[in-house]
């Protein structure tokens, strides 16, 4: 009988990123095994179903949509047999805790690196500090785990080097079932976007965060025939539209997609671009990928191993814009064997395999 998880998160529905979508699929996959996996989030507008526990919880000022929760633990997974925390701080908090009073063991997932986060905190040379002091953080939560999971081999090197184990790959994954070759046509008309073989399409969906570095996307694509066409939303996208209206380059911002809309939108691009130096593995990535779509991205962070350039995609030099157009122009003369490369490696995607993964984890720590 697969054992009893409860999983402490400060991300969850309807908050739409890579750590909830992973959250998400973990569950449904453990409770198919007959498994129970608990989860403990942040409260917010969710319909909450059996076996979720909303916490009290605040916004959080510098980041919209995100909420800070109380370092609660539910009565209902206080007799869990594995403690599974996918955050350092708050919620996360709760996880450790509970651990530790009921002496279970602690699995940790890195999923974000703290330090990164930093200017939406402070500017500056105090900006600087404030990166410091969250990776002091994180190395003492991470510490107290039983076990490290890393999404990719490139950020357990990382974490490694930093004296942080032990670290097991566990990736994302994601559902092949859902995210495969899509016929996109009803979802360009909705959206106004141009037909196959009109003009090449380039995109990226996801959270708009500075630190995505999405700029240099458009940068890339200033002056040519590319459409760059945006799915999702976040703080950057002000600055993205400011950039735009200075650009000579065909933007279009769809706003938040439905997960239900997302492998359309992968049909949809010729390419997808990924400019963010800060992923622990890239989980749209993937789902481009499983879709048909070949990635061009930054060669910085896990991108620079989620990519297998010359064969899924292309990868450029950070902060290289020129690098970054050519990598594009390149990926888009050879689509159709990077796409054939891509869906040859759906199966090496899926979540399921990331599911076995997890369940050795935690079969080596109880």
């Amino acid at each position: 009988m697969p054992p009893h998880v409860a999983a402490f998160t400060d991300t969850y529905l309807p908050t739409v990123n890579g750590v909830t979508y992973t959250i998400r699929a973990w569950r449904e996959h453990w409770s198919e095994r007959g498994g129970r996996m608990d989860v403990i989030y942040p409260d917010s507008d969710h319909d909450r179903e059996t076996g979720e526990h909303p916490v009290r919880s605040v916004s959080f000022p510098f980041y919209d949509g995100y909420r800070i929760g109380a370092p609660t633990v539910p009565d209902d997974v206080r007799d869990a047999d594995v403690v599974h925390a996918h955050t350092p701080f708050g919620v996360g908090l709760a996880g450790l805790r509970l651990a530790r009073r009921t002496d279970r063991p602690l699995v940790a997932s890195y999923h974000t690196p703290a330090a990164e986060y930093a200017g939406y905190l402070a500017e500056g040379w105090l900006m600087n500090g404030v990166a410091r002091a969250g990776n002091a953080y994180e190395r003492w939560f991470l510490d107290r785990a039983d076990r490290v999971i890393a999404p990719s081999d490139t950020t357990k090197t990382a974490l490694e080097a930093r004296g942080i184990g032990p670290v097991s790959v566990v990736t994302n994954g994601i559902d092949i079932d859902r995210f495969s070759p899509t016929d996109a046509a009803a979802f360009r008309a909705r959206y106004d976007l141009p037909e196959p073989g009109e003009r090449p399409v380039v995109g990226y969906t996801g959270r708009h965060g500075f630190e995505k570095q999405l700029s240099d996307l458009v940068a890339a694509a200033n002056g040519t025939d590319l459409t760059v066409v945006f799915g999702g939303d976040g703080p950057a996208r002000k600055t993205l539209k400011e950039q735009v209206a200075d650009s000579d380059v065909d933007v279009r911002f769809l706003g938040f997609l439905d997960r239900d809309e997302l492998p359309a939108f992968y049909s949809t691009l010729d390419v997808f671009g990924f400019p963010s130096p800060v992923e622990t593995q890239g989980l749209v990535a993937l789902e481009a990928m499983a879709c048909g779509t070949p990635v061009v991205g930054v060669e910085a962070g896990a991108l620079a191993e989620t990519i297998d350039d010359g064969a899924t995609g292309y990868h450029y030099d950070r902060g290289d814009v020129a690098g970054f157009r050519a990598a594009l122009d390149r990926a888009l003369g050879e689509r159709d064997r990077l796409a054939e490369t891509c869906l040859s490696r759906r199966e090496s995607m899926s979540v399921e395999r990331a599911v076995d993964a997890l369940a050795a984890v935690y079969d080596a720590v109880e």
